[in-house]
This record gives structure tokens, C-alpha cells and sequence, in this order.
């Protein structure tokens, strides 16, 4: 009578168990699919707004090219110089260097506050996976 009074108290105990630890991993399989689901919304949502970007950086450049292409074509009929050289060619030169110089310093604010926004979404999901690991 007694081994039976065992094995069914050994029964239970290990029910007891298995659905404790089933329910640990059902909990953490919900925080692993909402992270991951938090991640993919971040993910698309960035490279829609990438995308964007691009789009418009690229039709600015488009228009500007243009525009500058026909500004040229006007000052070349006006002064019936068509070839760039000699101190127009020096004016164009400083212009497109200002031009450059501009736009590699605008790239630079886009990338370095990029970078900052990266590095302190990363320290927000680092510090709240520590806190999800953490027991009570």
C-alpha cells in the first residue's frame, strides 16, 4: 500500500513540475515572440522611412543636376563660352567644392545622429531584456 501511496504522491509532484516549468517557458516564448514581433515592426518601419529617404534625396539631386545643367547652357549662350576653363572653370570648381563640402556635412549629421538613435534604442532593449531576465 505504501509503494502505491508513493507512486502516485511521485506521480503528482512530477504533474506539479512540468506544468510549472511549461508554464516558465510559455511565459518566456510570449516575451520572445513580442520582442521579436517589437523587432520587426522597428525593422520595417526603419526601412520605409530609409526608403523615403532615398526617394527624395534622389529626386533633389535629379532636379538640382537639371537646374544646373540648364543654368550652364544659359551663361554658355550668354557669353558664347560653351567649354568650362580659365576663371570660369576656377568659379565652377569652388562652387561645386563649396557644394561637395556641404553635402558631405550634412551626410555627416544624418549618420552621426543615425548612430545616436541606434546606440540608445540598443541600451533601452538591453536594459529591458536584463530586467526580463531578472527574477522577482
Amino acid at each position: 500500500m505504501r509503494i502505491h501511496t508513493l507512486l502516485i504522491a511521485g506521480a503528482i509532484a512530477g504533474l506539479v513540475i512540468s506544468a510549472g516549468s511549461a508554464r516558465a517557458q510559455d511565459t518566456t516564448s510570449s516575451v520572445k515572440k513580442a520582442g521579436a514581433a517589437v523587432h520587426h515592426t522597428l525593422k520595417k518601419t526603419g526601412n520605409a522611412i530609409k526608403k523615403d529617404v532615398k526617394k527624395a534625396g534622389s529626386a533633389t539631386h535629379q532636379a538640382l543636376r537639371t537646374a544646373g545643367n540648364k543654368t550652364k547652357t544659359v551663361a554658355g549662350d550668354a557669353t558664347g563660352i560653351h567649354k568650362v576653363g580659365g576663371t570660369v572653370g576656377n568659379a565652377a570648381q569652388s562652387v561645386s567644392r563649396a557644394g561637395k563640402s556641404t553635402a558631405r556635412s550634412a551626410k555627416h549629421t544624418v549618420k552621426s545622429t543615425k548612430a545616436s538613435a541606434h546606440h540608445a534604442l540598443q541600451k533601452a532593449g538591453d536594459s529591458t531584456k536584463a530586467a526580463i531576465k531578472k527574477p522577482l
